[in-house]
């Protein structure tokens, strides 16, 4: 293989690192994603500093929930998305901006969704339980790299693309 395929070969096999929208804080919304089908993340508790929510937004149908991470289901949830929905949907238009999150959850083109009371205003959805393990463990998971010393050698479990060559 010539230098230039190989070059050429490396740069496709990378995957492209979309930064923030603009820069967030994690102390509230430590963890915001969009996967799953769902707009989804955990949220830090107002009144309880050892408590932490599971908040999710399915994407079309806009079903919500908010639970805690062992299940038990927020109080603030009275027809309608809870504080934790809104911060969770705030910290993601910080995150991946109101044009991604707006297609993700697929809201209406025409609606302004700038803010969090936007977006929340322009879904749909109704409360519909979801687990909140999957999303808790995934969390759990991304603080667990935060521990490792820093290294150039590639974690086995993100380290997604085979060697030059490899695959051919």
């Amino acid at each position: 293989m010539a230098d230039a395929e190989r070059t050429a070969w490396r740069r496709r096999s990378t995957v492209r690192v979309v930064p923030p929208a603009r820069p967030r804080k994690l102390a509230k919304v430590p963890f915001v994603e969009l996967a799953d089908g769902r707009l989804q993340g955990v949220v830090s508790s107002g009144s309880d500093v050892d408590r932490v929510y599971v908040s999710s937004i399915a994407s079309g149908t806009h079903a919500y929930h908010c639970s805690t991470n062992n299940n038990r289901p927020c109080g603030g949830l009275r027809g309608m998305p809870c504080k934790h929905l809104h911060a969770l949907a705030e910290e993601a238009l910080l995150q991946y901006g109101a044009e991604r999150v707006a297609r993700y959850l697929r809201v209406d083109v025409g609606a302004e969704v700038d803010t969090a009371r936007e977006l929340l205003s322009a879904l749909d959805g109704r409360h519909e339980p979801t687990p909140a393990a999957v999303v808790f463990s995934r969390f759990l998971r991304h603080l667990s790299y935060l521990e490792l010393p820093g290294s150039t050698v590639a974690l086995p479990e993100l380290h997604w693309f085979p060697a030059v060559g490899a695959g051919r």
